[in-house]
């Protein structure tokens, strides 16, 4: 399969029929309910046995526009994989652009260039597909709220005491430590939470993949940011878990989101640009 994310496959207008590709899904009878980008009409190609793509019939370059177009048109995108999730029972999203072209040179068609990548790579695919059967991705982001955990520091309020009394110029310097000393003392805290909340959110998921990210809010303190492959019984399990957590520790924030297609775990076997 040859993705054509930058254009260089056409122009708006060219008369080559190339097929914009949404996702990979099981073998089956699954027939698109909604349309795709700009109202498309959705098709479903490749062997019988699959794994078989969710497509539409594309004679244009890939997409590109203002922003808001973009936007729209990536939520379009998003549409057809949700749909292609819940009515066959396991996806395998594909990026937004990735359009497959006829081959010049041997002048196959752009369907037979991808029912011979879906067959090539069939027990790859199938393998994973079986794997996310019956899987949600939820987001779960843990932090600790650095004004709410100081405050509740046993060294934190021994400073606050101690500049209760002192003149105003003493209280303006212990007020840069009392800063100082929080902000070390909450990043320490969030360090040794992390292996605990870990292997707790892990123990309800098939699989987790962490990110690094900034703090969402002024003020927080991230511990914990990743995706989480998770089985539908074990969705409730996962959001009790994580209401325990926050009881436990009032300082800590958590947000849930989901649940989506498998996003971050639908890796695509030999369909690398390169």
């Amino acid at each position: 399969m040859t993705p054509d994310p930058d254009g260089t496959g056409g122009s708006a207008g060219s008369a080559e029929v190339t097929l914009y590709v949404y996702a990979v899904v099981p073998a089956g009878d699954h027939r698109p309910r909604v349309s795709g980008i700009d109202g498309a009409a959705l098709d479903v190609v490749g062997p019988v046995g699959g794994p078989r793509a969710v497509v539409h019939r594309h004679a244009a370059a890939p997409y590109d526009g203002p922003d808001d177009d973009v936007k729209l048109w990536i939520l379009q995108h998003s549409d057809v994989v949700e749909d292609a999730w819940e009515g066959a029972g396991a996806v395998l999203p594909v990026s937004f652009n990735v359009i497959v072209r006829p081959d010049a040179e041997t002048g196959a068609t752009a369907e037979a260039q991808l029912t011979a990548w879906l067959m090539t790579e069939g027990p790859a695919l199938r393998r994973r597909l079986d794997e996310l059967t019956g899987t949600s991705e939820l987001r779960v982001e843990v932090s600790l709220d650095h004004e709410e955990y100081a405050a509740s520091n046993a060294e934190m309020r021994q400073i606050a005491d101690e500049m209760a009394d002192r003149p105003a110029g003493v209280r303006r310097l212990l007020e840069k430590r009392a800063e100082k000393m929080g902000k070390e003392i909450t990043d320490r805290a969030a360090d040794d939470l992390y292996p605990e909340l870990r292997t707790r959110i892990a123990g309800h998921c098939v699989e987790i993949e962490e990110y690094r990210s900034p703090a969402r809010e002024t003020g927080l303190v991230p511990v914990l940011t990743a995706s989480c492959l998770v089985r539908a019984p074990r969705q409730q399990e996962l959001g009790a878990e994580l209401s325990a957590i926050a009881s436990e520790q009032p300082a800590v924030r958590i947000r849930f989101l989901g649940p989506w297609p498998p996003y971050s775990f639908a890796e695509l076997p030999g369909a690398d640009p390169a």
